[in-house]
């Protein structure tokens, strides 16, 4: 038997901040080596933190990278264990992705990132080249102080691997493994045994699975160790990266860390057996064949033995049952830690939430309820680094901490119902009630003196005072109307959270959490610079119906009962006066139901369907319910408002990332905001194919709706007086 004991870690970096992350590298390495591991594998960038985005750029960051790496390989971290440690580099005039890989204080060679990942969220072709040179290993000269420092002057450079006398091992950086062709499967038939992931890979609902599968595909066919590394936590962006680092022998998950986790250093230890490796490999006629004449992948040769004989006193680790959570529990634990890493990491001493009683502001706050709780089992595990930062943020006396959720939530949450003559008595009765239940701060506002102060000056300027349409108003009085209540109930957001804590004698200052979702920012469907506008929004890229599953998760898993009867409750911007007769409601004033809105965002994004083809592919989805005329309308009708409201995406508040048909326009839907929104080259397309299928028979098989509550998906009519249209 060759035993073999690896380490594979989640790290909580921070981009830019270079003394944090240097600290949980050497603190995983420490563990890794304190475990008796003797291959420790970090993240992809660790030493900067990944989301540096054009900090890249600077050479600056590249310099103190090296700075860094010196600073460890000085000391004895990676004495009798070998490190593959994430950094950028520059050689000759181009930078590149780097995994450094250092044992005994020598860099042993250094592997560049070959295929880049350059989508959706990431940009790494802008700050980063890929190395294209798969023959031969390049010398690489040092920096002048690192090889003075170090005594070496040069290092192997390129794609590769590192024979050693008992087993080989080779790096595959993050994208590299989901490239059509990925370099493991060559490493494999050139005899390599460890393979070494280092990722930064994001949260994103229902996504894990692919992620894992890949790992266990990469070894199913071939054998070897796959080992996986990422961060954990917001690094400073939308984004969050969910760690489930984990370990992989022959197909088979032998060790997974958490994906959701408030640590800053999770480190994952497995011993196998590399001779498993070498007999799963033998066993596959094909692999033999195929190894015999493989193309052959460069090397560095080290003298040094990896592995121990058998031995009853290292137990292996055995295959184990992957750990998924369902998407509500995705929605409570990610967006929970990723405020908790915000928070701690902006010098706030706090949030506030304009809490209306409906279904987004409710979630932002079981969400923010749900960090309370994961904070205080953390320090009850006895976490010392979140018990000093919650210590700190909650203003506690010397020797107390934290120890129950709801008396956490009192120092550290504001919750306020911005209330006008337009505010239903239920709402607001829910709204106390929930805020009981997670322990906020609460406070109800009535603001129908401040919207009158508002009017009043427009009726002195102009002589008119607008009325709502329900008392015989226009459709821009009416709007008009609504819009005032909005910005006022953000004004007065924005002063509460700055001023709160000064008037109870608290430090610091508050930050404003928004609650838009994704479908009402792919709609537009919310005031420009309305309470939507925060400081951050943990919801900003969940859809409405993920949102009322979690409702219902959390109103039973979080302890907070009043979610079930606000989830039950329809949703409503409660800015129109409620009369007899009639009740503002949503979906009536979007013309169309948040279950088509997720249908046409997914249509939008993830298949990239302009109107032509997103209205070709919803005759066969709806067909069976409605006509080509109707799905045309339907289509014409979600893209007028879509390309007139886009200009909203430009301002919307910085959100959570969390699903792959987000409109957010800043960071990862890159489209312009300024359409002809008749579209008219388009919509006479759609209309020329509608002719064209008239008096034909044209007949649609049963399709089963993804996500559909089984009720007919019918014609909404369009409410001319869209509170969101335009403004």
């Amino acid at each position: 038997m060759r035993l073999l004991k690896v380490a594979t870690c989640n790290l909580n970096q921070w981009a830019m901040e270079f003394e944090c992350n240097m600290k949980n590298i050497k603190a995983s390495i420490a563990q890794a080596k304190a475990a008796g591991a003797v291959i420790r594998l970090g993240p992809e960038l660790e030493v900067t933190g990944y989301g540096c985005e054009d900090h890249f750029l600077e050479l600056d960051t590249v310099t103190h990278a090296w700075e860094c790496l010196k600073e460890l390989l000085l000391g004895d971290w990676t004495d009798g264990i070998l490190c593959s440690v994430g950094m950028p580099v520059i050689k000759g005039a181009e930078r590149y992705n780097c995994q450094v890989l250092c044992m005994n204080r020598r860099i042993v060679m250094i592997r560049p990132k070959m295929w880049l990942a350059n989508d959706g969220n990431y940009r790494e072709l802008r700050w980063f080249t890929a190395w294209k040179q798969r023959g031969e290993l390049e010398e690489f000269q040092l920096p002048v102080e690192i090889s003075e420092a170090l005594s070496q002057t040069s290092v192997p450079f390129g794609y590769g691997y590192i024979q050693f006398i008992d087993t080989a091992v080779a790096a595959e950086v993050c994208e590299e493994l989901f490239s059509p062709v990925p370099p493991h499967a060559e490493l494999a038939l050139n005899g390599v045994e460890v393979f070494m992931n280092a990722s930064g890979s994001h949260h994103q609902l229902r996504k894990l699975d692919i992620r894992l599968n890949a790992f266990m595909g990469a070894t199913h066919a071939r054998g070897g160790v796959y080992m996986y590394s990422n961060q954990q936590g917001c690094d400073g962006g939308r984004l969050y990266y969910d760690g489930c680092a984990c370990i992989v022998v022959n197909g088979y998950v032998v060790a997974q860390g958490s994906q959701f986790s408030l640590k800053d250093v999770e480190v994952i230890i497995s011993q196998v057996d590399l001779d498993a490796v070498a007999s799963l490999r033998g066993s596959i006629s094909s692999f033999q064949e195929q190894a015999s004449c493989k193309v052959k992948v460069s090397s560095v040769s080290v003298p040094y033995k990896l592995t121990q004989s058998f031995n009853l006193k290292m137990t292996l680790s055995s295959p184990k049952k992957i750990m998924y959570h369902s998407p509500q529990e995705e929605i409570a634990f990610g967006p929970a830690c990723w405020l908790w890493d915000y928070l701690r990491r902006s010098g706030a001493s706090g949030f506030l939430l304009p809490l209306s009683g409906g279904a987004d502001s409710s979630s932002v706050a079981a969400i923010v309820g749900c960090m309370c709780q994961l904070v205080v089992k953390e320090i009850a595990t006895g976490d010392e680094q979140v018990k000093a930062d919650a210590n700190r943020i909650g203003n506690y006396a010397s020797g107390q901490f934290p120890t129950d959720s709801k008396e956490f939530a009192k120092r550290i949450f504001y919750t306020v119902f911005m209330g006008s003559e337009n505010s239903s008595e239920a709402t607001k009765m829910r709204a106390k009630q929930l805020a009981d239940e997670i322990g906020a701060w609460h406070l109800d506002v009535c603001i129908d003196g401040v919207v009158s102060a508002v009017l009043s000056l427009f009726q002195t300027v102009t002589g008119k005072r607008p009325r709502y349409k329900v008392d015989g108003g226009s459709n821009a009085e009416n709007l008009g109307l609504q819009n005032i209540q909005a910005r006022m109930r953000m004004v007065l957001a924005f002063m509460l959270a700055s001023l709160l804590p000064w008037v109870h004698s608290k430090p610091g200052f508050y930050l404003v959490l928004g609650s838009s979702n994704v479908d009402e920012g792919l709609r537009g469907y919310l005031t420009k610079y309305d309470c939507s506008s925060a400081d951050i929004n943990p919801i900003g890229s969940i859809s409405k119906q993920d949102l009322r599953l979690f409702l219902r998760w959390a109103a039973t898993n979080l302890g907070y009962e009043s979610l079930a009867d606000i989830e039950a409750a329809p949703p409503t911007a409660e800015l129109e006066p409620i009369r007899s007769d009639y009740t503002q409601l949503d979906e009536v004033d979007m013309g169309m139901t948040y279950e088509e809105l997720s249908v046409y965002g997914r249509m939008r994004k993830i298949f990239r369907c302009g109107p032509v083809s997103m209205f070709k592919n919803l005759c066969y989805k709806w067909g069976t319910k409605l006509s080509p005329a109707e799905v045309a309308e339907k289509v014409k009708y979600f893209f007028k408002y879509y390309s007139i409201n886009r200009h909203k995406m430009t301002v919307l508040t910085p959100s959570y990332h969390a699903e792959s048909y987000s409109p957010e326009d800043n960071r990862f839907d890159l489209r312009q905001f300024l359409y002809n929104s008749k579209w008219p080259y388009q919509f006479k397309k759609i209309d020329e194919i509608v002719d064209g299928l008239n008096g034909d028979s044209v007949a649609f098989p049963e399709q089963e709706e993804e996500g559909s509550s089984g009720k007919e998906i019918g014609v909404v009519a369009a409410n001319s007086g869209d509170p969101s249209a335009g403004l």
